[in-house]
């Protein structure tokens, strides 16, 4: 990975931020897998630094928060309890979007139980500056967790949508038609008019055609948590950095005043020798 150029660099993370996979990547660019998959693990490294370092002091005043859902190595239930120790089976990202500026505030990968909940809220909260409204879906453990990370200082709402048997029964992936929305106040006084989560599940699609490992029905899924973790990293930075948004003009991270132009995906590759020299330095001191 040491002998590529930026260009060669930059003209592989487009690849694989356009939902292409790392075999296809491959087959475009002329890089062998293993070269792919190093850059991965560099940049992905050094694209979590970035986000978790300057992603914050954030003055928003809507949160979306919300789960999606993908796997890695195989589906739950055909992996073995070991496999599934070494991060196999499903993988949920959970993600924070502010309505307003569209930036992807926060982001985990991992389970969806509790404790997990518990984390994403307490670095959500970790990056905000001002009492914000939170919506999320109905998932019972974000009440404790909000709670937990907020306090009262928030004013927090669900929306549970109600979902009717599906049409087709026998059709796999078919989910049931909505046929209701209901409104649960938890916390403050939240805005009726902007109890929602219609713009970060729109940004579940995003990820969804963005990252070839979360298309269902390929075999393009991850099979090492890591690189998982890794390309998700690189996504959200890309996504806030460098994605001019349709209706902003202007990327997220511009929009929420923590950038003052739109990145390219050359200055995106250059994170990974902007961490190696700090990380030099560091080593030095």
């Amino acid at each position: 990975m040491n002998r590529l150029s930026t260009a060669k660099r930059a003209q592989i993370v487009a690849a694989l931020i356009e939902g292409n996979s790392v075999r296809s990547t491959c087959r475009m660019t002329g890089a062998a897998k293993g070269t792919v998959l190093a850059l991965l693990a560099d940049l992905g490294a050094a694209c979590a630094a970035y986000h978790d370092e300057h992603v914050r002091g954030i003055g928003a005043r809507r949160i979306q928060c919300d789960e999606i859902w993908s796997f890695c190595y195989g589906k739950e239930r055909n992996v073995t309890d070991e496999q599934k120790a070494a991060g196999a089976g499903s993988v949920w990202t959970w993600t924070a979007l502010d309505a307003d500026t569209k930036l992807i505030v926060s982001y985990l990968c991992g389970g969806r139980d509790a404790n997990w909940a518990k984390s994403f809220m307490g670095d959500v909260a970790s990056r905000l500056t001002t009492r914000v409204q939170i919506t999320t879906d109905g998932h019972g453990v974000y009440a404790e967790a909000v709670e937990g990370a907020f306090g009262m200082d928030v004013d927090y709402a669900m929306l549970i949508k109600l979902y009717g048997a599906p049409v087709n029964s026998d059709t796999r992936y078919s989910p049931g038609e909505v046929i209701g929305i209901e409104t649960k106040i938890r916390t403050g006084n939240p805005d009726p008019k902007h109890i929602s989560t219609s713009y970060v599940e729109r940004q579940n699609l995003t990820m969804r055609m963005s990252m070839r490992r979360f298309t269902r029905l390929t075999n393009g899924f991850s099979k090492k948590l890591a690189n998982h973790e890794h390309m998700l990293a690189v996504y959200f930075v890309y996504y806030n950095f460098c994605r001019v948004h349709q209706t902003l003009r202007v990327t997220p991270a511009m929009e929420a005043g923590i950038a003052d132009h739109v990145w390219n995906i050359a200055e995106l590759v250059t994170l990974v020798e902007s961490k190696s020299m700090l990380d030099g330095l560091k080593q030095v001191v």
